[in-house]
């Protein structure tokens, strides 16, 4: 077996059951979402170029391509937990995610969101760390994929 195939199966191969599913889904649709909001405006979001004129203004510069980095690791991130596809390396891109969003946005507000804290980055954080020990779990394209 090939070195590549060696490591495409240890990254898509899952033990876990239906309590990976149950956390990567909805999970996922945060994620998916986030992102949608920064990439195209959808949900409410400002879209590439609010999102990057803000990111600039917190200091993450250049803010269209920070804007463009965080909404396609949210967005594309978050389907690929949706369907279980490459869920560890999701899961790892996402999790750095919410580190930066933590450390750059939200930590200084304190713990709780009602202050614009950490807490709703904090619990998508410890569910991404989840989902990168676990892998995908029960009906996933990982579990079909590292079978064949």
């Amino acid at each position: 077996m090939s070195k590549a195939k060696q490591l495409f199966q240890q990254i898509t191969q899952t033990n876990a059951g239906w309590d990976a599913l149950a956390l990567r889904v909805p999970v996922g649709i945060i994620f998916a979402a986030h992102g949608a909001q920064k990439l195209f405006g959808w949900f409410g979001g400002y879209g590439l170029e609010g999102t990057g004129a803000w990111m600039d203004s917190i200091g993450l510069s250049p803010g269209v391509l920070m804007a463009f980095l965080a909404g396609a690791t949210e967005f594309f991130g978050g389907l690929a937990l949706i369907l279980g596809l490459l869920t560890r390396p999701a899961a790892a891109a996402l999790a750095f995610a919410m580190l930066i969003a933590i450390f750059s946005v939200h930590f200084e507000n304190g713990l709780f969101m009602s202050n614009n804290g950490y807490e709703f980055g904090l619990a998508l954080l410890a569910a991404s760390v989840s989902l990168l020990f676990s892998g995908a779990g029960k009906i996933s394209l990982d579990r079909w994929l590292s079978r064949n």
